[in-house]
């Protein structure tokens, strides 16, 4: 009811574009990718993305930094999260490491040990249309 016209970044929009590190798995580096993860395992490493969505479920693990425009988070992190655009921490998320994000979203029950830090846009001048011209 309250969430009827608010978009969310979720996994079936990257459908076709899915990746996932399935439980008892367990991956040692960096992953760079395009759409989605999801981490129902163990990652020792960064999970980076310019354009994509990183979850992080339940029994899921993450060892180092992760950067994304869209993370949701209700397992564990140990290191900073970069969410440009949205942040979601469900009731059983922890997080050790900073937060930067965009937007959040925090549910009763999750835990945090770091700073949050939201993202700002940096402030921009104020220009004159190139129709104005300056008057002597």
């Amino acid at each position: 009811m309250w969430k009827k016209g608010k978009p969310k970044a979720d996994l079936q929009r990257f459908s076709g574009k899915t990746s996932v590190i399935a439980a008892g798995a367990e991956l040692v580096g960096e992953l760079r990718f395009q759409g989605a993860v999801q981490v129902d395992g163990r990652l020792q490493g960064n999970l980076i993305a310019a354009d994509g969505l990183v979850r992080v479920s339940i029994e899921g693990q993450v060892e180092g930094e992760i950067r994304a425009p869209h993370v949701i988070l209700d397992g564990e992190v140990i290191g900073d999260v970069f969410a440009s655009e949205h942040l979601e921490l469900g009731a059983r998320a922890r997080v050790r490491g900073n937060l930067h994000y965009g937007l959040m979203e925090m549910a009763m029950g999750a835990q945090i040990e770091g700073r949050l830090c939201p993202v700002k846009e940096a402030p921009r001048p104020l220009e004159l249309p190139a129709s104005v011209e300056t008057v002597q």
